[in-house]
């Protein structure tokens, strides 16, 4: 039985991931709120929230879980090249709301999205208190693609990505995957299943396990504050 969240009680637990439905897939529970505080206790258990304008706000616990371990990051021989040849840099925290602009801005075949102006705000929230982040790919000065997503000790749940040019998310998940790597983190939270993100290196793990991971995970230290960072080809 799907779950009514209170709006008004940010601290109110999420019922387990077990009664998750099974079709439509991972729906948990319906309504609550977006605060830091409810946003970032559903994370920690596996949970998200992703509904579209009009719509009450939905919490999924999909199973399985798509994720990706930053030290199985697959790089083809074609981004390879990109990753050595294009003339680019790239930057962590430089432009937030603009990732997440440019994220929500429809694409062909894609004329809704499900980031909403209340989830845009609830995630620029977050990243003023320090738990949101995002990676910026500059030609130049123009902002040719990105991601964001959350981070909870070394576990970080990515959200969307975008590109205004060939290959800029791939090239922002590469140095994402690369960084949190080198601070230890454990896993990227990938949600659910792309074949875009298949051929990066994600795998499907069930709830469970993905549970499990987040356990020991998120209980370790993490990197506080802004990730700012600006970098040049490399």
């Amino acid at each position: 039985m799907i779950s009514l969240l209170d709006p008004d009680n940010p601290e109110e637990p999420f019922p387990p991931v077990e009664q998750a439905e099974r079709e439509p897939d991972g729906l948990l529970a319906v309504g609550g709120d977006l605060s830091p505080t409810r946003l970032l206790n559903a994370y920690r258990h596996g949970i998200f929230p992703w509904y579209s304008l009009g719509q009450p706000i939905l919490w999924w616990a999909p199973d399985p879980r798509t994720v990706l371990f930053p030290k199985r990051i697959k790089v083809s021989r074609s981004l390879a090249k990109t990753l050595r040849n294009r003339d680019y840099r790239f930057t962590f925290d430089s432009a937030f709301a603009d990732v997440i602009d440019a994220c929500a801005t429809p694409q062909p075949g894609r004329e809704e999205t499900w980031i909403t102006a209340e989830m845009k705000q609830a995630y620029i929230r977050l990243h003023q208190l320090g738990h949101a982040h995002s990676v910026e790919i500059w030609e130049q000065n123009r902002l040719v693609g990105g991601l964001y997503g959350i981070a909870i000790g070394r576990v970080f749940y990515g959200e969307s990505m975008f590109s205004r040019v060939r290959d800029a998310s791939k090239i922002a998940l590469v140095h994402l995957a690369r960084y949190l790597d080198d601070k230890e983190f454990g896993l990227i939270d990938c949600q659910v299943y792309s074949a875009h993100l298949i051929s990066l290196g994600a795998e499907e793990i069930r709830r469970q396990q993905f549970c499990e991971y987040l356990q020991h995970f998120c209980n370790q230290a993490g990197l506080t504050g802004s990730w700012t960072e600006t970098h040049d080809k490399s």
